[in-house]
């Protein structure tokens, strides 16, 4: 069985997650190369060149087991999907299947040498990926709960975020992925931010929100918002939870799921 392979997606962690399928083991379980960025990705243009990344399968130790990783199990219809059929997802509170596709994301305590050393890794894939974007950034660094948040500051700033923060996100995967990368049982994790932008955007669907409830109230007919992603959808959610004259629910598959939100006839007792 090969070792090392090449593989395409839409997007970096489609790819990943393709070659590690072909492998036969989890995404953890790989080193992973990137060799494009897709462009959509990257520049939040309508481009058609995905992303290409090299994977090699870990060296297991002699006598080690491989540990199996759960599967995500998707109960979506596709076609129904693409009929305009909404498909209701599991209760909000509930963890959503897509989660298994971040589980390098999930921090753990570390000492202070594993911080240190992950930190180190994550400032120098920061600063290769600027130098070759020949971009001047200056990175204000600030430690948290969950790990740390690095804020970028500088001009021409926006090629970063893409559209909706789709770069900065994919941006932040593939940071995580890098600074983690040696150490899978002490995972630090890492936060991308462009001066406030994720604040930003939190308060700009919190207000997205209240005005999709007040027309679906208004027409009483269901309101369908964009695509988005598993944590923007989130607030979506949590921001009319205690609105008791709409319902939200989510429909469709990744990466274009979205949410719904019903007006209800007299109000959630």
């Amino acid at each position: 069985m090969a070792t090392v392979i090449e593989k395409t997606g839409k997007t970096v962690e489609e790819a990943i997650q393709a070659a590690a399928d072909e492998l036969g083991v989890s995404a953890e379980q790989v080193d992973v190369e990137v060799l494009e960025m897709p462009a959509k990705r990257l520049f939040g243009w309508l481009g058609e060149t995905p992303a290409k990344i090299r994977a090699t399968l870990k060296v297991v130790e002699a006598g080690a087991e491989p540990v199996a990783e759960p599967v995500a199990e998707v109960a979506e219809d596709v076609e129904a999907v693409k009929a305009g059929t909404p498909v209701v997802e599991e209760p909000v509170d509930e963890k959503p299947a897509e989660e298994i596709i971040e589980p390098i994301l999930a921090p753990s305590p570390a000492d202070d040498n594993s911080k240190a050393e992950a930190l180190d890794k994550a400032k120098t894939f920061l600063a290769d990926v600027f130098n070759a974007m020949k971009l001047d950034i200056d990175i204000d660094v600030t430690e948290n709960e969950d790990g740390y948040l690095f804020d970028l500051n500088g001009k021409g700033l926006g090629v970063l975020i893409g559209r909706h923060g789709q770069a900065l996100d994919s941006l932040q995967y593939l940071l995580n992925l890098a600074a983690n990368r040696r150490d899978a049982e002490n995972k630090i994790h890492f936060t991308l931010d462009v001066e406030g932008y994720r604040d930003r955007r939190a308060d700009a669907l919190e207000k997205l929100a209240v005005n999709m409830a007040e027309r679906a109230i208004k027409t009483r007919k269901d309101v369908r918002l964009e695509p988005m992603n598993r944590h923007e959808r989130k607030m979506i959610h949590t921001a009319l939870q205690d609105n008791n004259r709409v319902e939200t629910h989510s429909a469709g598959t990744e990466p274009y799921r979205y949410v719904i939100i019903t007006p209800t006839k007299r109000g959630r007792r």
